[in-house]
């Protein structure tokens, strides 16, 4: 499984996650399933309605319409982003308790400041836990494929 990632909603992310330091910047991924590759097209920033600075909760309302703006555009929701601020671009014990949706894509942007590098990890919800998923784009050193 992979996430194609186009180098513009890369940098948005990266803005996002380094705009709320040292709180977690979340949102939503549309795009299309091709096979087992899942085509980012779109990003939809949501609020953060988590009280802890290492937590995301996104906003119902956001969640809504995004999910009207993608069935609106003919594609769906396939996955959430969101950042963490220690650094870590794997999944916390909290991003694996709040999973649910099968084939649903965790994009985790990690940084240390908002002047530091940011690493990208992804992964995928499944039955049987979650599954490190390959990221297709200008990814370079910083792509982070650690087992989830």
């Amino acid at each position: 499984m992979k996430l194609i990632l186009p180098l513009v909603l890369r940098g948005r992310i990266e803005a996002e996650a380094r705009n709320a330091f040292p709180r977690e910047c979340c949102g939503l991924i549309e795009g299309l399933w091709r096979g087992d590759a899942g085509e980012a097209m779109a990003l939809y920033p949501a609020r953060n309605l988590a009280d802890r600075s290492d937590r995301f909760e996104i906003h119902p309302e956001d969640h809504f319409a995004a999910l009207k703006a993608a069935r609106d555009n003919g594609r769906t929701l396939i996955g959430c982003y969101h950042s963490h601020p220690n650094g870590s671009p794997v999944l916390s014990a909290t991003d694996r308790s709040g999973a649910g949706e099968v084939d649903f894509l965790w994009l985790i942007a990690a940084l240390t400041g908002p002047h530091a590098p940011v690493l990208f990890g992804a992964f995928a919800y499944s039955a049987a836990g979650f599954l490190t998923v390959d990221l297709d784009g200008p990814f370079g050193a910083d792509l982070v494929t650690s087992s989830a």
